[in-house]
């Protein structure tokens, strides 16, 4: 086991992580820009090292500046959590160059899931069913064209590097092909560096379900069940749950089956968590894997109990991992609210400022994962996430009733947040029934009163 960890990250997660590591005994390194010098992060780790200004590039991007903190305090191994380098093959590379254990994949997985479509191509050969599209990248509009003839429109163009829906595109028809596919490709270049584009056929208003697993140095992998992530805005999630309102159990096996197959055949260790869409015929297509710890993990560790930080650090020391997994149960129904600094009132714009009064929910089955307080200051330079929000209970419409309370419950005062957003979700009645996919949010148009009926209206004319 490790002796000291370096947590190359901030907020919640840095926090999240440094709590495994204490309960495991193992000592632990926070680094921080001059902007989280006050953050809960920094005063709960062991030791804190400054590694520069606010902005990412010159601070959590920095590997150098990592590196060195790290030789400094004598860690041996760098946790990455989200984010930031959490899937950088680079980093992994250069932290193993320098003799830190990294605590993610080897940079070869890294590249090989990272590119999205050679992660596709992987799992296809793996037996494990992809979205039909082209094999590999496009090399012009023009068979982008042929393809999407042969596929049958619409289609999605997306970026091999993409993330967060930049470098995505819906083309309806070929007049449009041309056009959408540059700015795919201007998008693409912009946001990651890389203009290589890939085609998929479109699937209608799908769900969003991701199975999460865990491998072990053994060549043991088991998966913990799925998480619903349909609820998005502009490709980002806003509420995760666990179980999906629409998996059964036959439905569970076969996804997890196939994420345990195709997680075997790359040889993975660690926590990761391969994401799936699900058609309206319950049919599940390959989307992305992500070789990492998810913002949304919580929402598994509630209904299995198993503690994936702690699991994810055992499986790079070497460990393997505790048997019970392979027969673990989904107890109950839980749910995860993401709190953002942002208003709703005003098309989410980031709210950053001073926290004058923070209050959290407490209660049987209610937890909260957040670095805030009241006094902090919310930075302008990161994600505006001020926390997470998740309870449990017996089913999902208990589930949905504590959230509901623990929403309430909430107080956060100085910079607007998304509590009441999620309120209005939470109340929604298509919502409580499970009747929603990716598109639930498309035109939700949140009001004042924190009403959605306009989106109810919608979707009865749909």
């Amino acid at each position: 086991m490790f002796n000291k960890i370096l947590i190359a990250n901030r907020g919640e997660i840095a926090l999240r992580i440094i709590r495994a590591c204490h309960e495991l005994r193992i000592k632990t390194v926070a680094v921080y820009s001059t902007v989280d010098k006050f953050s809960l992060h920094v005063r709960f780790a062991d030791e804190a090292i400054c590694i520069g200004p606010g902005s990412s590039s010159e601070s959590y991007l920095n590997i150098p500046r990592i590196i060195a903190a790290g030789e400094i305090t004598n860690a041996d191994a760098i946790h990455p959590g989200y984010g930031f380098l959490a899937e950088s093959a680079d980093f992994s590379r250069i932290c193993q160059e320098n003799g830190f254990a990294f605590i993610g994949p080897s940079p070869e997985i890294i590249n090989a899931m990272g590119d999205k479509a050679q992660a596709k191509e992987s799992m296809s050969n793996a037996g494990v069913s992809v979205i039909p599209g082209s094999d590999g990248l496009l090399s012009s509009p023009s068979e982008a064209l042929k393809l999407a003839e042969e596929v049958v429109y619409p289609v999605m163009l997306k970026a091999t590097a993409g993330g967060g829906g930049k470098g995505m595109r819906m083309v309806e028809n070929r007049d449009e092909m041309e056009k959408l596919y540059t700015a795919a490709q201007t998008e693409a270049i912009t946001s990651f560096g890389n203009g290589d584009l890939y085609l998929e056929k479109f699937i209608e208003n799908p769900r969003h379900i991701e199975i999460q697993i865990i491998g072990d140095a053994h060549g043991n992998v088991a998966h913990l069940g799925e998480r619903e992530c349909s609820i998005q805005r502009r490709h980002q999630k806003l509420v995760e749950e666990s179980p999906s309102a629409v998996v059964d159990g036959e439905l569970r096996k076969r996804m997890g089956d196939a994420a345990i197959h195709g997680a075997k055949k790359i040889g993975y260790i660690g926590v990761g968590t391969m994401e799936f869409i699900l058609d309206k015929k319950k049919e599940f297509f390959f989307m992305e894997m992500n070789t990492r710890i998810q913002v949304e993990h919580t929402v598994t560790e509630m209904v299995t109990g198993a503690d994936l930080i702690k699991q994810q650090i055992r499986m790079y020391a070497g460990e393997k991992y505790p048997a019970y997994l392979d027969t673990v149960q989904l107890r109950g129904h839980s749910i995860e609210c993401r709190i953002n600094a942002e208003d709703p009132d005003k098309n989410f714009i980031p709210s950053p400022g001073t926290i004058t009064s923070f209050h959290m929910p407490g209660g049987k089955g209610v937890r909260v994962d957040t670095h805030s307080y009241a006094g902090y200051e919310i930075p302008t330079h990161y994600d505006s996430m001020i926390g997470k929000l998740i309870v449990q209970a017996s089913n999902r419409d208990r589930a949905i009733n504590r959230m509901q309370r623990a929403l309430e419950e909430c107080i956060i005062e100085g910079p607007k947040t998304t509590i009441p957003f999620h309120e209005a979700i939470m109340r929604d009645k298509e919502f409580k029934k499970g009747n929603f996919d990716t598109s639930f949010l498309e035109t939700f148009e949140y009001s004042p009163n924190g009403t959605i009926e306009k989106v109810a209206e919608d979707r009865e004319q749909r």
